[in-house]
C-alpha cells in the first residue's frame, strides 16, 4: 500500500481519492466503479426519489463491489426540504460505514450518524463552518475551495489559501476537495497537508459515470473559463457548465427590477438538469461542473484514472524530492 494516509487507514481504501456525492451523477454503477478501483465511491443520497429507493441502490452497490462505499448527504434551503432523517435512518440500518455531509444545519443529521458509529466526512468552504463542524464530532473535514463545482460559498477562497489555512487552524484531519484530476494535484494536496483529494467532475468523464456521453465529451471539450457563476444575488452562489440557460439565468439575474427568486426558478431547474445527462444536450438546462474542467481531456474507466494518479502523484513527490540536495554546500 504505497499510500498511508489518515484518510486510507481510517476508511480501508488504497488510494487517498474520494469520489464527490453529485445529484443525479452519483449511482451504484459509478460509486463501486471508484471503490473497486481503490478510492471510495459515494451514492448520493437524495438522487434517490425516497429513502426505501436509497436503501435499494445501497444493497444493488453492494452487488456490484467488496469494497468500502459511502452515502453523501446534502442539507440545502428547499421549500419542502426532503425527510433526511429517515434518509439518514436507512444509512445507518444498512450498515453504511462513511457518510459525507453538506450543507445547512448538519447538526442533527450528524449527531445522528454518528451514534452509529459513522465516519462523516464533512464539506466545508470556509475555516468559520469548518470549526463549527469539528464541535460537531466529524471525522473528516473536505475542504472545498472557490474552483469546485456547485455550491461555491459566498467568499470566493481559493484552495491555496483555504487549504493552507485549514492546516494552521483545524485539529481535524481534511481532504482537498475543488480544483482536482490528476495525481499531481494530489500530491500538492498532501504537501498542503491533506490526507487526500474529493473529486467530481473528474469523475463524470469516466466510462462508468451514469450520464449521457455527449456530457463528458463537452466536459473534455471544455476550457477553464467554460464555467459561470449563478444566483449569488440571492446568496447561493453556484458554479454551472457555462451553456444557454446558463447564459439566461446570468441575463435575469443582472436584469430583474426584483429580489423574487421566482423570476429565476424556471431558469435554474433541477428537473431540465437532470434531463441533459439523460438527452446528452448540454444546453438543455443548467449543470453543475467545476474550473478542473480545463484538466480533463479524456474518458478513462475509473480504474485506469485511479492507476494514473497513483502514479502520477509517487512521480511527482520523487521529482520534488529530487529538487534538494542533502549535501553540505561546501562539499558541493
Amino acid at each position: 500500500m504505497p499510500f498511508n494516509t489518515v484518510l486510507t487507514r481510517k476508511l480501508g481504501i488504497r488510494v487517498p481519492v474520494v469520489q464527490g456525492g453529485m445529484q443525479w451523477v452519483g449511482y451504484a454503477e459509478l460509486a463501486s466503479a471508484v471503490s473497486n478501483a481503490g478510492g471510495l465511491g459515494l451514492l448520493t443520497a437524495l438522487t434517490q426519489p425516497t429513502p426505501e429507493d436509497l436503501r435499494k441502490e445501497i444493497r444493488r452497490c453492494r452487488t456490484m463491489t467488496k469494497y468500502p462505499f459511502g452515502v453523501n448527504l446534502t442539507l440545502l434551503p428547499s421549500l419542502v426540504p426532503p425527510d433526511y432523517a429517515a434518509y439518514a435512518q436507512v444509512i445507518i440500518d444498512e450498515g453504511i460505514k462513511i457518510v459525507e455531509t453538506a450543507g445547512n444545519n448538519p447538526g442533527p443529521v450528524i449527531q445522528q450518524l454518528k451514534k452509529a458509529g459513522i465516519i462523516i466526512l464533512h464539506k466545508c468552504t470556509t475555516i468559520r463552518h469548518a470549526k463549527s463542524a469539528v464541535k460537531l464530532g466529524v471525522d473528516f473535514l473536505s475542504i472545498d475551495g472557490f474552483e469546485c463545482a456547485g455550491h461555491v460559498g459566498e467568499h470566493d477562497i481559493t484552495n491555496f489559501i483555504l487549504l493552507s489555512r485549514a492546516r494552521q487552524e483545524l485539529g481535524v484531519p481534511f481532504i482537498a476537495s475543488g480544483g482536482f484530476a490528476d495525481g499531481q494535484g494530489l500530491a500538492a494536496a498532501l504537501a498542503l497537508g491533506a490526507e487526500g483529494i474529493n473529486m467530481g467532475t473528474r469523475f463524470m468523464s469516466t466510462v462508468e459515470a451514469p450520464i449521457h456521453h455527449n456530457i463528458k465529451q463537452a466536459i473534455v471539450d471544455a476550457q477553464e473559463t467554460d464555467t459561470a457563476l449563478v444566483m449569488r444575488r440571492w446568496t447561493n452562489t453556484t458554479r454551472l457548465f457555462k451553456n444557454k440557460v446558463t447564459e439566461e439565468a446570468l441575463k435575469v439575474e443582472r436584469e430583474s427590477k426584483t429580489d423574487d427568486f421566482s423570476v429565476m426558478a424556471p431558469h435554474v431547474s433541477g428537473k431540465r438538469g437532470r434531463e441533459v445527462f439523460i438527452n446528452g444536450d448540454k444546453d438543455f438546462g443548467v449543470w453543475t461542473a467545476g474550473q478542473v474542467i480545463g484538466l480533463i481531456h479524456d474518458i478513462p474507466t475509473c480504474a485506469v484514472l485511479l492507476e494514473r494518479i497513483e502514479k502520477e502523484a509517487l512521480e511527482a513527490v520523487s521529482r520534488t524530492r529530487s529538487l534538494y540536495n542533502d549535501v553540505p554546500a561546501s562539499k558541493l
